[in-house]
């Protein structure tokens, strides 16, 4: 099962490496689409097939985030610095807050044989569509955005301006996320068990066609 990825940085210069490994995995979708719960069961499941690339963020960690496992948390200064240094493969600011994923992150990952998971933002998809990473895009889409708002007001995690923020970018994003040609599936989450299992039989079954076309 062999891919090579050459990467290129965009608006910074061309940067190229050799890979070995599966094709990557992309989720996106507005924060309160349950991205994070999907990753989650699809690791326990297939735990020596997927590994996250754990992506940098300026923001601040909340409630039982812990630092080299679900973000790098950094500074804006530090990660500015990196990405004037060509480190990063895709960079997005949402919210005020800075997000990216390292070109090592993913490295690390595809070196061991697996499949790199990158959940990332629209403007980082937007990104990766113009490298030639070549992974599999899947779009995780909330019931409603009257759905998300109550998802995301029982967080108790923002303020109300910061929340109504938010919402008019998941607008943007679910906008984006389903028209046609951008992502190679749409997953509405109204069921998380169903959305799971849509999730997985679609991962698993082009998995299995890129390790016959290799």
């Amino acid at each position: 099962m062999k891919l090579l990825a050459h990467f290129r940085t965009l608006g910074i210069g061309a940067y190229n490496m050799l890979h070995k490994g599966p094709r990557p995995l992309v989720l996106c979708g507005p924060s309160g689409s349950g991205k994070s719960t999907l990753i989650r069961k699809l690791f326990e499941e297939f735990p020596d097939t997927f590994g996250f690339s754990v992506s940098h963020t300026t923001r601040t960690p909340r409630p039982g985030e812990e630092d080299g496992k679900h973000y790098y948390f950094t500074t804006q200064d530090k990660m500015r610095k990196q990405i004037e240094r060509g480190e990063f493969l895709e960079t997005a600011t949402f919210s005020g807050n800075m997000y990216g994923t390292s070109k090592h992150a993913v490295e690390d990952v595809q070196q061991a044989g697996k499949v790199c998971v990158l959940d990332i933002e629209m403007q980082g998809v937007k990104q990766i569509k113009q490298s030639s990473l070549n992974p599999i895009y899947v779009f995780i889409k909330p019931p409603s955005i009257e759905e998300l708002e109550k998802r995301l007001r029982g967080r108790k995690t923002e303020t109300e301006e910061a929340l109504q923020r938010r919402l008019a970018i998941a607008r943007t994003e679910i906008e984006y996320g389903i028209k046609p040609g951008n992502f190679d599936i749409v997953i509405e989450n109204d069921d998380i068990s169903k959305a799971y299992e849509k999730l997985k039989e679609f991962v698993m079954s082009n998995l299995k066609q890129d390790e016959a076309g290799y």
